[in-house]
């Protein structure tokens, strides 16, 4: 049995907002409220990606309509699991509890090492398929 760092990708829909910054700060605000204090120990951040055209990093939230959707990634550490998928399960099953009604998918897992005492940044993720 192993332990392992899971990150899932949630996207957050914000209404009634003029934009980007605010939707992002009202976002990771309202995740962590539903994530307390049931999976209070899951790392909530902006999910960032590459800009199509300059390849700089820019944070994932787009408006329209007074509406928005913020990518967030939600970090935990799973403690004595089988296996990835194993572990998989059970972020799934611990976040997705607490967040019901909000999209959530796998974005990275990795083996932890025995010294992390199970808080991590959950900053400079990268998606598996990306690395391979």
């Amino acid at each position: 049995m192993s332990d392992f760092r899971v990150t899932l990708e949630a996207a957050w829909i914000v209404r009634d907002v003029a934009s980007a910054a605010d939707a992002v700060g009202i976002a990771v605000s309202e995740c962590g409220k539903r994530l307390h204090p049931s999976a209070k120990f899951v790392d909530v951040d902006v999910l960032n990606s590459p800009c199509p055209h300059c390849g700089r990093e820019i944070t994932t939230a787009t408006v329209a309509a007074r509406t928005a959707l913020v990518g967030l990634l939600l970090s935990m550490r799973v403690f004595d699991a089988n296996s990835p998928e194993h572990a998989e399960k059970i972020a799934l099953r611990v976040i997705g509890s607490a967040l019901r009604d909000v999209p959530l998918s796998l974005f990275e897992i990795e083996e932890a090492d025995g010294d992390e005492k199970g808080a991590g940044s959950g900053r400079n993720v990268s998606r598996p398929e990306d690395t391979a």
